[in-house]
């Protein structure tokens, strides 16, 4: 039998919250957001799943998009991070994928590059995050240039990203969807801003294009608030297994340093996951894990291969007993917060060695 920690992927969740998003924004088209081996996920389990319910795939570049093709995914797929060399245009056009165009080199590099297929286009704004864009005041004249390029497709998108959607009060928000909103420019076939956040705290972003990403995973784009709370559900079970019990004396030391230790005799499970599979390695203590209908705490350091868990609650658990370490009981919120970071960060950390099922 091989080592138990393991993502368990569960597609009726990701369907869930896909219909969640549609309810949402009603009659807007989808770009599902897959880019860093969909958060983590398994693109090569969340994109076979999502194919033919979604309108395109976002990626950040190339390689992932050649990712999707070589698993046999024919939807559109879009390249968020556009291209960085002048070669790559060659396989956008090969392959059909959309790409965003943000810097004027790129453009010079698309000029100087003779297709025989025509590329599809999304040019990005810069409305206040200051990361990637155009100015506003540069975009007739990207239109312009790409307008009279042959091997463009002159349906050509028009997107921004909102830089604190996440905090719906940030005055930032506003500024950047008006001025999104007062973009004149005429030409654009569609357009795009929504991200996670800015689908369920703005409304007015939808546009023609939605862009959910942390959501459709069903994790909360938000501090304050949990994917329950947002009707959305976990797609992602990170789990592992009981590997050893042991019964100790009273003041028996656990793990590296032996920061933990109980005033009484002690039922002590180790669990075969660590931060070498992407538990986080700086977690507060007595953060919880889920095995068999019950809570246990965390004690002691998380080591690489391994962490131990308090089961004198719980003596009847054995060698072998299943544990959640997040998922449907202990969301991956709770852990970010224990560990001081975001579900972002904790979901695409998970390392190559753990078994996508």
């Amino acid at each position: 039998m091989s080592r138990p920690t393991r993502l368990v992927i569960e597609s009726n969740a990701l369907h869930h919250n896909l219909a969640r998003i549609r309810r949402l924004a009603p009659g807007k088209k989808i770009i599902a957001m897959v880019k860093a081996n969909a958060y983590g996920c398994g693109v090569h389990v969340v994109a076979p799943i999502l194919e033919g319910h979604v309108d395109a795939f976002g990626v950040a570049c190339i390689e992932e998009a050649m990712v999707l093709r070589k698993i046999g995914i024919r939807t559109h797929c879009i390249l968020f991070q556009g291209i960085f060399s002048p070669d790559e245009f060659r396989a956008v056009a090969q392959h059909q994928f959309g790409c965003v165009i943000h810097q004027p080199h790129q453009i010079q590099w698309l000029l100087n590059t003779p297709l025989d297929t025509p590329v599809k286009l999304w040019i990005k704004v810069n409305t206040g995050m200051h990361r990637l864009g155009f100015k506003v005041h540069e975009l007739q004249g990207v239109m312009d240039a790409l307008k009279a390029c042959p091997w463009v497709d002159h349906d050509i998108g028009l997107m921004t990203h909102l830089a604190c959607a996440d905090e719906p009060e940030r005055i930032e928000n506003f500024q950047q969807i008006a001025l999104f909103e007062s973009i004149s420019v005429a030409g654009f076939s569609q357009r795009s801003i929504a991200n996670s956040a800015a689908i369920i705290s703005f409304p007015q972003t939808h546009a023609d294009v939605v862009r959910p990403g942390i959501m459709l995973y069903g994790v909360s784009p938000f501090a304050n608030q949990t994917a329950l709370d947002l009707g959305l559900l976990p797609v992602m079970r990170f789990v592992s297994a009981i590997s050893a019990v042991h019964h100790n004396p009273p003041l028996a030391q656990v793990g590296y340093g032996g920061i933990w230790k109980s005033e009484k005799a002690s039922i002590i499970g180790i669990v075969a996951a660590g931060y070498g599979d992407g538990y986080p390695r700086h977690i507060a203590a007595n953060t919880p894990v889920w095995v068999q209908g019950k809570e246990v705490p965390i004690v002691g350091r998380v080591s690489m291969d391994m962490l131990a868990v308090d089961l004198t609650n719980h003596p009847e658990v054995k060698p072998g007993a299943p544990v959640e370490l997040w998922g449907k009981h202990v969301l991956v919120e709770r852990i970010a917060q224990a560990a001081g970071t975001s579900g972002y960060e904790l979901l695409c950390q998970i390392s190559e060695r753990v078994r996508h099922v």
